[in-house]
């Protein structure tokens, strides 16, 4: 599936903009991360428009989120890869993610949120004018966007063998990237 095609999906499935707005945070952030790795930039970013297709089907309930999203792509005939990727991505399920994708999905999840509730607080309310320094300093705030969940972004340490520094620099790049299409 080509990214025109995701996106055209989510805009079928999900109706409310914010939503959309992170799946294209989301998407953005794993282009990024695909060409650090050097992997397929476009099978990463179908990833991240695709990992919350249910997510307006399933909010009320957080256990059937991304198991019902996963059954929707394998019956779509979605690569496996991304399949599991957006399977694993809801840490509530306990499925750990098992490749570079899918551990780079996991983790990028609740940081595209922490990198937007720290953009609406500066002044202008500019992605431009967020820098890796801000969200580190709101990283530290525990009451702060406290949905991001600290632990999760973190891992990026561990399963993707890089420093939170970085991790954050190729996101919040990449979501600058794609600014006017998130509304920041």
């Amino acid at each position: 599936m080509k990214k025109e095609e995701a996106l055209n999906l989510i805009q079928e499935k999900l109706k409310n903009q914010n939503f959309i707005k992170h799946s294209l945070a989301v998407s953005s952030s794993m282009e990024g991360l695909a060409e650090y790795f050097k992997e397929d930039k476009e099978k990463w970013a179908v990833a991240g428009l695709l990992h919350d297709i249910d997510y307006e089907e399933t909010k009320n309930d957080m256990k059937s989120h991304s198991k019902l999203g996963f059954k929707m792509l394998k019956n779509l005939g979605i690569d496996a890869k991304i399949c599991n990727a957006v399977l694993s991505h809801n840490e509530i399920h306990g499925i750990s993610p098992q490749d570079l994708m899918a551990k780079a999905l996991y983790c990028v999840d609740p940081l595209t949120g922490l990198i937007v509730a720290s953009t609406l607080v500066l002044p202008d309310r500019k992605i431009e004018s967020l820098t890796v320094q801000n969200i580190l300093n709101r990283f530290q705030e525990k009451s702060f966007a406290r949905g991001a969940n600290r632990e999760i972004i973190k891992k990026c340490e561990e399963l993707l063998n890089m420093s939170l520094e970085d991790f954050i620099s190729i996101c919040l790049k990449s979501m600058k990237n794609v600014s006017q299409n998130i509304g920041l």
